[in-house]
């Protein structure tokens, strides 16, 4: 993270734009801007090394801050000496001594907190770029202590620790920016979610899923929806289901893209026994361009499903019959999953409705499907509940499927 030059002087927003006013003491009606106490004997040295800066006659400075120096007695006359310095280092873009301007600043220890959290984190992020990371820390640290609600501290303290090899720390950290700007009612940056997925991911944390999920919530779109699902799926000992489960989500989110993601589903279909979904997935493709209709792989298997489905649709109002009258639950979820590979979500959530009440259903397999089938059709609150019913292996999946509902309008 690169702090230019400009970024810098922007960041200081303390006032070494202007260099400071040497007014006498206030009057009874007390201005607003901070008066300083300069000793009668720096006075007029402090006085020329203004001028000075204000001219900008960087030839003569040297001299005129040497002078200055050799004649500061206090802590205000050693202030104002250390801003104007810092004023013309910034003005001169003398970037590589920036920090030992903004240190000599916050060693007089005259500074207000208004003027120390911006120093501070200017200084830190000198030291960050500079990769003298335990500096860095330090400076980030101490606007924590000022302010701990501090977003942007948090943020680079969290970059910090990971580039001390503290990943961990530095994702909660990021995950505590985040937390603090939701609390507050403000949208947190984008760039946080994804920098806090990607350290979490890249360090295998298991938090990295989480992460995620909070992420494609707050910023959905096609490709994050593809990144998070990707993210659920390297993190997780997927079953056959799990896997199909969680790219009908990146069916129904846009997040299918490449020759691999559709094969990848429209073959696990196949295998299961729902060619009428292969069938659409693949028309899906073949509509976004995104895999071509005319190469043998594709077009064998769009073939294959396209043979296997015909006659499938009809047959299920016949299945769907049968199946709400048997006993065992085995044949309603069967055909609800093919009513929900047509599209039919209204008839596939009432077959695992009914699944729900027969005899050897696995109830988070049901729920999660029921969960899905009404996201689908639009019953945000219906899809909820039976998300949220849906735990054991199916958990994890149903709570990708929660963030989808929480997307929708």
């Amino acid at each position: 993270m690169k702090l230019t030059h400009t970024a810098l002087a922007l960041a200081l927003a303390l006032g070494a734009a202007q260099a400071p006013a040497l007014a006498q003491k206030p009057a009874a009606a007390a201005p607003a801007e901070r008066q300083y106490e300069i000793s009668k004997g720096a006075r007029n040295d402090i006085a020329a090394l203004q001028a000075t800066v204000n001219a900008a006659d960087w030839a003569n400075f040297p001299a005129k801050l040497a002078a200055a120096q050799a004649k500061a007695k206090t802590a205000d006359d050693k202030y104002v000496i250390a801003k104007l310095n810092l004023k013309a280092t910034v003005d001169q873009k003398k970037d590589a001594e920036l920090a030992g301007a903004i240190e000599a600043v916050l060693a007089t220890g005259a500074a207000s907190n208004d003027e120390i959290i911006p120093l501070q984190m200017s200084l830190g992020k000198i030291h960050y770029n500079a990769k003298a990371y335990d500096r860095a820390s330090t400076a980030f640290q101490r606007v924590l202590q000022l302010q701990p609600t501090h977003v942007d501290a948090m943020v680079m303290q969290g970059e910090t620790l990971n580039s001390q090899g503290r990943t961990a720390d530095g994702v909660a950290l990021i995950q505590k920016a985040i937390a603090t700007r939701v609390a507050a009612g403000q949208k947190p940056e984008e760039s946080w979610y994804k920098r806090g997925v990607s350290l979490a991911f890249n360090g295998n944390l298991p938090i990295a899923p989480t992460l995620a999920r909070e992420w494609v919530t707050a910023y959905p779109s096609p490709k994050n929806w593809r990144d998070a699902i990707r993210i659920y799926q390297g993190g997780s000992k997927l079953d056959d289901a799990a896997l199909i489960d969680s790219m009908r989500l990146a069916a129904a989110t846009g997040g299918l893209t490449g020759e691999n993601d559709y094969f990848r589903i429209a073959n696990q279909l196949m295998l299961k026994g729902y060619p009428g979904e292969a069938k659409a997935v693949l028309d899906q493709g073949f509509a976004a361009k995104s895999i071509d209709k005319s190469r043998p792989t594709f077009a064998q298997l769009y073939a294959l499903a396209n043979t296997k489905s015909q006659g499938d649709r009809a047959s299920l109002a016949a299945s769907a019959k049968t199946a709400l009258a048997a006993p065992a639950a085995k044949q309603a979820m069967t055909t609800g999953d093919a009513y929900y590979g047509y599209g039919d979500y209204a008839q596939a959530a009432e077959l695992y409705r009914a699944a729900l009440t027969k005899s050897g259903v696995d109830k988070d397999v049901a729920n999660l499907r029921l969960g899905m089938a009404l996201a689908r059709a639009g019953d945000k609150a219906g899809a909820t509940a039976a998300l949220n019913a849906a735990g054991g292996a199916q958990a994890d999946v149903a709570k990708l499927w929660l963030a989808y509902v929480a997307t929708r309008s």
